[in-house]
């Protein structure tokens, strides 16, 4: 042990009272309260991001292959899913990646009752869909039964749907198609679910793909896009630029004329994700606020510690001890606030963060936050990180302020009173 850390382990805080002055007090009250706040403001923004990109990255198809010359017109905006998995599949390396596929036909409807209607995106899907996630929202019914070619009415709706129309699970509504002319298809309710992500409640139903095959009149290959869901979510968009490549060779191989676009979630949900990133910019100015309160706080502690040793830093000086080595010793006694802080300011932050995180006591609207209740995420490396750092700054905080012991006097002090 050196000499520094020897001296400064022995002293105390506050020489006169082991409870310590108010002033010590407050300080140490001021960074608890700093670190409770940046372990919060963590964890909520950290389990919001990852709520809502979860929420994307389940509903929206990871990739989705389109034809290259989509919107020139309307019969350009079809793909053949059998011959695009054909070429996927023929690409062993990349097969292996893919978690499921499925051929997907989106076209407006208009639900209808008889006193009132509604504009949606109809979404139908064929059997190969992965319907884990909306399962496991559905609040009332099931999902679509696609393997019976009988059941091609049966839908599942939204909540927000549902209330807009006052339909429940097992009525039947009609669903309009307008085109060039009015088709008009009897849809059987099957299921109800809820995202609480209002962009897709608010407009999306899905159903079984062949009901828009027979409106658009296309054969049971056809689709507006075929969706590919990965293993890896993290790779899309290196994997998009393999299957645009797959692809493009198996047009060329095939003299085929249809050449594919690829297209991944982070580009097809661009606004949500530029929004999210936005997100941090906020928690790095409350961590920097934060990380200057706590500065100021213990600056006024180590003035308050100098003060209240005015004595023995003359001693000190007078028994050879360099201005370093005091400086040293004020700054590692002054670190004990830090220490203590963060222990209980851990145990507070990550005590409220656990609450909420299984007992939900902040709930949220939904319409508006996307989720019913505060998400907490707690990353064990973050918070190691932020206490390093924390310390680290603290230190570098008290680098300057100490430099007052270098102007104290051995014969002024020994007087001091």
């Amino acid at each position: 042990m050196n000499f520094e850390l020897f001296i400064a382990s022995r002293l105390k805080l506050n020489k006169s009272s082991d409870a310590g002055s108010p002033g010590m007090n407050i300080a140490l009250l001021g960074i608890i309260l700093a670190v409770v706040v940046m372990i919060l403001s963590l964890a909520i923004v950290m389990g919001f991001k990852n709520e809502i990109t979860g929420k994307i990255f389940q509903l929206d198809p990871h990739l989705r292959v389109t034809n290259a010359a989509l919107g020139l017109d309307e019969n350009y905006s079809t793909v053949n899913g059998r011959d695009i998995c054909e070429a996927i599949v023929a690409d062993g390396d990349f097969s292996n990646k893919i978690h499921s596929i499925s051929l997907i036909a989106e076209k407006p409807a208009i639900l209808k009752t008889d006193d009132n209607f509604m504009g949606v995106q109809y979404r139908g899907v064929d059997n190969r869909f992965d319907w884990t996630y909306l399962e496991s929202r559905i609040v009332e019914g099931r999902v679509p039964c696609l393997a019976d070619s009988a059941n091609v009415s049966e839908i599942i709706i939204s909540q927000v749907v549902a209330n807009s129309l006052n339909l429940k699970n097992g009525d039947k509504v009609l669903t309009y198609f307008i085109d060039n002319d009015v088709k008009v298809r009897n849809s059987c309710i099957v299921g109800i679910y809820s995202t609480d992500f209002e962009e897709f409640d608010k407009s999306i139903i899905l159903g079984n793909i062949a009901l828009l095959q027979n409106v658009n009149g296309w054969h049971g290959d056809i689709g507006n896009y075929v969706g590919i869901n990965l293993k890896d979510v993290g790779k899309a968009g290196t994997d998009a630029y393999t299957l645009f490549s797959t692809l493009a060779q198996d047009c060329y191989n095939k003299e085929g004329n249809t050449l594919h676009n690829v297209s991944n979630t982070f580009n097809n949900n661009v606004s949500f994700f530029s929004w999210l990133s936005m997100l941090d910019m906020n928690v790095v100015i409350i961590l920097v606020l934060m990380m200057i309160v706590s500065g100021f706080t213990l600056i006024s502690a180590l003035l308050m510690i100098i003060l209240e040793r005015i004595k023995m830093i003359g001693t000190l000086k007078a028994l050879g001890c360099t201005n370093g080595s005091i400086r040293r010793i004020f700054i590692l006694l002054t670190q004990k606030i830090i220490f203590k802080a963060l222990v209980i300011g851990d145990v507070i932050g990550l005590g409220l963060a656990l609450i909420q995180q299984y007992f939900h006591v902040i709930k949220l609207n939904a319409e508006v936050y996307y989720m019913p209740y505060v998400p907490i995420s707690l990353d064990v490396w973050s918070i190691v990180i932020l206490n390093v750092a924390v310390i680290v700054a603290s230190y570098v905080t008290l680098v300057g302020p100490s430099y007052i012991i270098s102007t104290i006097k051995p014969t002024a002090t020994m007087r001091f009173d």
